[in-house]
């Protein structure tokens, strides 16, 4: 009896709760209200919207602005906002909008889901994080409605701008405006920058941003008098130098990627008339660096996929793979893990005992988290493709493209997710649920006593490697 009562952990919590949203999502959809006059959304067809909203991946098998009715419009803007918060921060707000007190479980689980390593601040941190978000989500949503209000009327240019904000800003990349995304606006420069500005900021990751406005915040009071006599060229080092090493990494790592996307996407679409081959050298690099930003786990597209070269998707499925950056709305592996990878490998070939990044050593237990991190999410993707290939008839680029893609919350889709049938729909929705709540977290989802660390020490044994 006492075994049926032990408590649920926290990653155990995280993980229900995301699946509870998703479920409790699926009966509001399934409702008639929800749905658009005229409509019968199949009940797979709500699950797999619900799914695709909390986890903030974009993959639609039904179109979003001709399915669902306003209310199930609102339904899906709130699914995409919670899975983008997080199930954990989402509650936690609730309950300091009803005046509950936040208990130490609540605490150990955002502490879990920021993954953080004190108690200390987790509710201020929490209020922040609801306020900046609102305010960069009401900033987006005020530059979409000066362009789309004059060309979908007053209703639907104020409704489009909020759920492209939020969607945009939750890197989820669904839209109520229309079939195409964002293709009709491929060469609008005010869309195209409001919509990376947004996604980049939410897949730089909360911790991020406070660094940066506590830096900027010390640089002024530290330079009050001085400040505006400085040349930038000199500030800025200064600033970078003053950031925390997480944040530095992120910054860094966030343009390499962005530009290496776009440097590719040039080069092997130049003259591909089916995507940017056509266009002005202006309009190739806006789009180009668009298709690179979207890439990192976004969803909103300014050009079919299915145009791109076998080379070029290639490309996106590392970008998309590898996603944004940790404690934000992105998902993938994360741009950190993989750079911390690459950098423990280098170590190892270079004969170093320890990694370092800007003079600073990463302790080894980040280098154990991530290779557990990138090896789980290979083998969901493995099993995801696999599976994928057995129930669908398709070209096996496309259905690497729709697994990479759902694995790691992007949204993009080589127009697969239509075409699929009952088994493969069922197959994307488990892809995006463990892609959502991590492929580690997955893996220790039912391990229950995981605080009973394993502390026996073994003989010492010798292996080969390669």
């Amino acid at each position: 009896m006492k075994r049926m009562k032990r408590e649920l952990t926290s990653v155990q919590m995280i993980g229900l709760g995301f699946l509870f949203s998703i479920l409790a999502g699926t009966l509001l959809l399934m409702l008639p209200v929800s749905q658009a006059e005229g409509q019968k959304v199949p009940a797979v067809d709500a699950l797999f919207t619900a799914a695709t909203s909390v986890c903030v991946t974009g993959l639609v098998t039904v179109t979003t602005a001709q399915a669902w009715s306003f209310f199930g419009k609102c339904v899906i803007l709130f699914l995409i906002q919670l899975g983008g918060l997080g199930v954990v921060t989402f509650t936690t707000i609730l309950l300091l909008v009803v005046g509950k007190r936040v208990t130490l479980k609540e605490r150990l689980l955002l502490q879990d889901a920021y993954n953080l390593d004190t108690l200390n601040g987790l509710v201020p941190l929490t209020k922040r994080i609801l306020k900046y978000t609102l305010i960069l989500e009401g900033i987006g949503a005020a530059g979409y409605a000066v362009v789309f209000i004059p060309r979908h009327g007053l209703w639907l240019g104020i409704t489009g701008a909020v759920f492209n904000s939020v969607s945009a800003f939750c890197n989820a990349g669904m839209d109520i405006l229309g079939t195409d995304s964002l293709i009709p606006y491929r060469d609008h420069l005010p869309v195209n920058l409001i919509t990376m500005a947004l996604i980049i900021m939410g897949g730089l990751g909360f911790p991020v941003w406070w660094d940066l406005m506590g830096t900027a915040g010390r640089i002024r009071k530290e330079n009050r008098e001085r400040l505006y006599r400085r040349k930038l060229s000199r500030i800025l080092p200064e600033f970078f130098g003053k950031l925390e090493l997480h944040s530095r990494l992120v910054l860094v790592l966030t343009a390499a990627f962005i530009f290496s996307g776009m440097a590719l996407t040039l080069l092997l679409e130049w003259n591909n008339p089916a995507t940017i081959g056509k266009l002005s050298l202006p309009q190739k690099m806006l789009a180009s660096l668009f298709q690179s930003v979207t890439t990192r786990t976004a969803g909103f597209l300014t050009i079919p996929q299915e145009n791109f070269r076998d080379a070029s998707a290639v490309v996106y499925l590392i970008l998309m793979f590898i996603g944004g950056s940790p404690c934000g709305t992105a998902g993938g592996v994360k741009t950190v893990t993989v750079y911390m990878m690459a950098r423990a490998a280098l170590s190892t070939v270079r004969g170093r005992n320890q990694v370092e990044v800007f003079q600073r050593r990463i302790d080894e237990s980040y280098i154990k988290k991530g290779m557990a991190v990138v090896l789980f999410s290979m083998i969901g993707l493995f099993l995801s493709v696999l599976s994928l290939s057995m129930a669908v008839d398709a070209d096996f680029l496309d259905v690497l493209y729709e697994c990479t893609s759902a694995i790691a919350t992007v949204g993009l889709s080589r127009n697969l997710t239509g075409s699929l049938n009952l088994a493969g729909k069922l197959i994307i929705i488990l892809t995006m649920y463990a892609g959502r709540i991590g492929p580690i977290t997955l893996a220790l989802f039912f391990n229950s006593d995981r605080r009973k660390k394993h502390q026996v020490s073994f003989p010492q044994g010798k292996i080969y490697i390669g």
